[in-house]
Parts: structure tokens; sequence; C-alpha cells
């Protein structure tokens, strides 16, 4: 284990230091650098990541960077990197630094990227081992994880959006079956007790399951399969119970006693069977070290994903509303021998789509200066500019029960016109000295910047669901626009060949150059989800294209029609 005695004491194990002295001095050139560079140490603070001391972030083994001495490197360019100068960082590695121009992106981050015909697990994994590559995850290796507020929302909404397609708009007295309390997983508990149910959530890893327990994440958490089970069944109220066991022996003893769920799901890290996904048998230690050459260990993981998703289908059978929650479990299922597994549909396709045809997608800040009321400043301000009663029960539902985990932060769902209109707000506040500097961005998961078949693209209306195109020109835009940094990823959330996406962060410093970044970047970016999803023939894209007054080339005759109807 490294003691990190040269990096910021955010990343050292202990107490965290007070964070209102942040703004006090710049380690680096100037507030670009230094955003960027305060981001990537947020990522490996030990209460934001899952495993600091591995420079993992989350998502099994998604990293920041790809090693400790690679780490030491980026954080030594970033300190002298000049406002004319562009860090290149390769799959968590720095790899040059090159001159620009003050409005050009100051980093450009590529991660696991490979050849297409190269781009399955067994190559990925063997280039890995050699030390040429690494997984990063979306945010890990786009230094913009905020921890499990980040995936919060997109939990949230799904389980509304279950709650409103099957049980009359509440999960009230519902009981829900489900897996994973990790970085993504460790939402679950609270966004299903926010929608009124009641939930089993069953993790192989003590470590993380304590740690979610502590953090507040879960009500209840133990080792019991029986006392687990009482917890459930005794109360129809909302609460979430942890229990430390593996899924692959839960889910299918459940099944035979005849214990009711009204819906079943899972967020284990079945993205990675090597080093992701716990096999029946096996400690998370072992799984941490596993070799792809271990072919044992490969069988055993195989196994129990069968098992464990011969209990799903069985789940669905008596009537239970069960799905994937973006793991790719049905794809590793597929790939071991179950190919029924797809009849079981993927959360976005069933639920969260209607959201990204409209253009809406989860926006995020962090407030650099570590305070705790620059945060709230820029709550208000965001809902003085697109305030609505939703947003603001969501505000207040955040700063009473999400528990803080590194640089304060917030995310909120925000389209065309919204998010350019709040950004350029919250550099004013900054230029006027009222809050210190914000790292303003989104998640890779938005209408533009992901290409996942099994995930966010999944079942297409024009059958678009493998086209990469997207997120490569959401790069492309993004970095041409002048966005403090940009990152493209290959496999975040469902494993390497499975999906391709980008992300993208402003530094608002309250400078001219950031409102002049800040006024391309957040109104470009947002209206190419909305140009993708109408390109794929969205109703509710084309007529926000139209509202937007935006040029689509292959859908100029449905949008003049769209305004000639606007105008009567």
């Amino acid at each position: 284990m490294r003691s990190f005695d040269n990096m910021h004491p955010w990343i050292q194990y202990g107490p965290m230091p007070d964070r209102t002295q942040l703004d006090q001095t710049l380690e680096c050139l100037g507030w670009e650098q230094e955003g960027i560079l305060r981001c990537l140490r947020n990522n490996l603070d030990p209460a934001v990541a899952e495993d600091a001391a591995n420079l993992v972030v989350y998502g099994g083994k998604g990293r920041a960077a790809r090693s400790h001495e690679d780490l030491d490197r980026i954080i030594a360019s970033l300190k002298t990197l000049r406002d004319d100068e562009t860090l290149l960082v390769q799959s968590g590695a720095p790899v040059a630094v090159l001159p620009t121009h003050p409005d050009a992106p100051r980093v450009l981050i590529s991660t696991a990227m490979v050849v297409p015909a190269w781009s399955d697990q067994e190559t990925f994994w063997d280039l890995e081992s050699k030390g040429l590559t690494m997984y990063g995850q979306m945010t890990a290796a786009g230094w913009f994880y905020i921890g499990t507020q980040g995936i919060l929302g997109f939990t949230y909404e799904t389980f509304s959006s279950v709650a409103k397609q099957h049980f009359g708009g509440t999960l009230k007295g519902r009981k829900i079956l489900t897996a994973g309390l990790g970085g993504m997983g460790g939402a679950q508990g609270w966004a299903i007790a926010h929608n009124g149910g009641r939930a089993l959530i069953v993790e192989a890893d003590e470590r993380r399951a304590r740690r979610r327990a502590q953090g507040g994440w879960v009500d209840h958490l133990t080792g019991d399969y029986d006392e687990a089970v009482r917890l459930l069944t005794s109360s129809d109220e909302p609460g979430s119970i942890g229990l430390i066991a593996n899924i692959a022996e839960v889910a299918p003893r459940l099944l035979r006693d005849g214990v009711h769920v009204d819906i079943v799901t899972d967020q284990t890290s079945a993205h990675d069977i090597l080093n992701g996904y716990i096999p029946i048998g096996y400690t998370p230690e072992q799984t941490a070290n596993a070799r792809a050459a271990d072919s044992e260990y490969l069988a055993a993981a195989s196994r129990s994903l069968l098992q464990h998703a011969r209990a799903l289908l069985g789940f669905r059978e008596q009537g239970a509303v069960v799905f994937e929650y973006g793991n790719n479990l049905r794809g590793q299922v597929r790939k071991a021998g179950l190919p029924e597994i797809m009849v079981i549909p993927g959360f976005v396709n069933e639920y969260v789509r209607p959201i990204f045809a409209s253009g809406v997608g989860p926006f995020r800040w962090i407030a650099l200066s570590g305070s705790d009321e620059d945060l709230r400043k820029s709550e208000e301000a965001v809902l003085e500019v697109v305030g609505s009663e939703s947003l603001g029960r969501w505000f207040a539902l955040a700063r009473e029960h999400i528990p803080q985990q590194g640089l304060p932060a917030r995310i909120c769902w925000l389209g065309l016109g919204q998010r350019d209109a709040v950004c350029a707000r919250l550099n004013e506040l900054v230029a006027s000295g009222e809050i210190g500097p914000l790292a303003l961005g989104r998640d890779h998961m938005d209408p533009a910047s992901v290409a996942s078949p099994l995930r966010e693209t999944e079942g297409m209306l024009d059958g678009s669901d493998a086209i990469a195109d997207w997120p490569i020109l959401s790069a492309m835009l993004n970095a041409a626009q002048g966005a403090t940094w940009v990152s493209v990823g290959n496999g975040g959330g469902v494993g390497v060949g499975n999906s391709i996406h980008t992300g993208m962060v402003v530094i608002a410093d309250g400078t001219e150059r950031a409102a002049r970044k800040i006024k391309r970047v957040f109104w470009t970016d947002p209206a190419l989800g909305v140009a993708r999803y109408a390109d794929a023939g969205y109703p509710q894209a084309l007529a926000k294209a139209a509202e937007s007054g935006l040029d689509l080339p292959r859908r100029t005759n449905e949008l003049k029609q769209l305004q000639m109807e606007e105008t009567r």
C-alpha cells in the first residue's frame, strides 16, 4: 500500500483537512490547471474512490491513472502546464505536453481505445497486463467522479419510472431484490426507499457493504440470510437491507424459499468477470488478483453468472418486473451459454429513453473551493435560472439526505437552453467573488456522448444502437469549443468493446475566457444530443430541435413543418 506522501493530503488516509482553505493557494499556473488537478485528486479521495491505494475509483477496476508513477507524472505536468499548452493522456499515462492556445483544452484524455477487431475482453486483459493500457470506466479516467451521488439521479429516475409503469406511480409496499453496493450500486437503497419501496441488496464484498452502511446508503446490514429475509418481509415501510453474501447463491435460495419480490435487478460488476464479478467460493481479494490465464477462475465466474441469471428468469416467470441495470450481465450470461437471458430488458430502453430523447441528461458541478456555502449558493443560482418545483425538492432532499463524499458537488438533469444559461450565471458569481471557482460538466451518459448497444443506446428507433460516430463527434466538438478537458473511453459500464463514450468539463473561474468557453460548450454539447435523437427520428427531439432553431440537414422538411405548426 502506498503512502502518497508526495501528494495532496486529500488522498492520504486519516481525517480530511479543512477544505475551506483550499482556495488560498494555487499549486498550478492557473485555475484551469488547478481545477483539473483538484478534480483528479477528488477522484482519489478515499471518501470518494472505492480503492484509492490502487487508484481504483469505481466500477470494478476503473482507474484514474495507469500507475502510481504515471499519477505522479500527471500531477507534475499539471503543475507546470501553461495556458498555451495541452497535456495528452493515453490510458492513464501522460505522453506529451504540446503547444496549443489559451482557448484550447488544457488536457485531452483517451482511455482503453483499441482497434475494434481487437477490442475484446481477452485481448484487452493481455494488453493491460503488459502495461500498455488501462480500464477507466467513464468518469474515473475522465477525472470527474463525484461519488455515489453521480449515479443517484439515474437510479432514482429509473425506479420512479418503474413505479409509474408498473405500480401506479409509487413503490410503496413493494419489495425489491438487487445486488451490488459499489460506486454505482451504492445508490440503489436510497433511490428505492425514496420511491417508497423496500430493498434487499446483496453484496459479496463485506468492506464495500460496511462502507455503504456507514455512509448512510443502507439502513440495515447483516450477514445472516434469515435475518435479511425477516427484515425485508416484516414491514412495508420504505427502507433498505444490505446482506453480505453472494447474489448467485442468494437469488436461487430466495426463489426456492418462495420469498415474494416485486422487482429484481442487479448492479454487480458483471461487466468485468475477471476482476469485478465475484464467483461463488471466491473472496473479493481473490477476484481482485485473478489473472486471465486462470481458466478455473473464469469457469467459476461463468457458472455463478448462469446460476444468478436462471434465478432472474425464475422471478420473471413468477411475475416480477426484472430488468438489467446497465452492467452487461445479459451479455456475459449470453456468452456463457444462456441466450434466453436477452428477454430481460435493459433499464435505459425500458425506463429512461424519453428523458434522453428530449435532449436532457445529467449535468453536474464541483465547488473547487471545498466550501459547502459555495455549493449552496450555486444551487440557489441554478434555481434562479431554471428553477422548478421538482428541482427545488431535489436540492432540498440532497442537502438533507445525501452524504458528502469529497469536494462539495451536485447533480441535476438539464437540457438544451438550460445548461448554457446556468453555467453563464455561475461564472458571473465566481467573477463577482460571491463564490469560488467551479468545475462544470456532465456524466458520460448523456444523449450524444455515448454509444452502448446494451445500455444507453439499446433499441434506438432507427437501429443505430452501435453507431459510435456520435460520441466521437461529441468529443471533437467539445475540444473545438475549448472545454477545459475532454475525455474519450471504451467500455464504461458494460466492459471493453461494448461502448464508446466521452466526457467534458469547463472550469468556471470568472474570467472572460471561461465565459467564452461556457457559451460555446454548454450550448453545442446538448444541441448535439438533440441532433442525435432527432436524426434517429424521436418526436421529442425533433420538436426540441425545431423550437431551438437547430440546422439539421437530414431533417430540414420535418423541422420546417414543426415550425410552421408552432406559428399557426
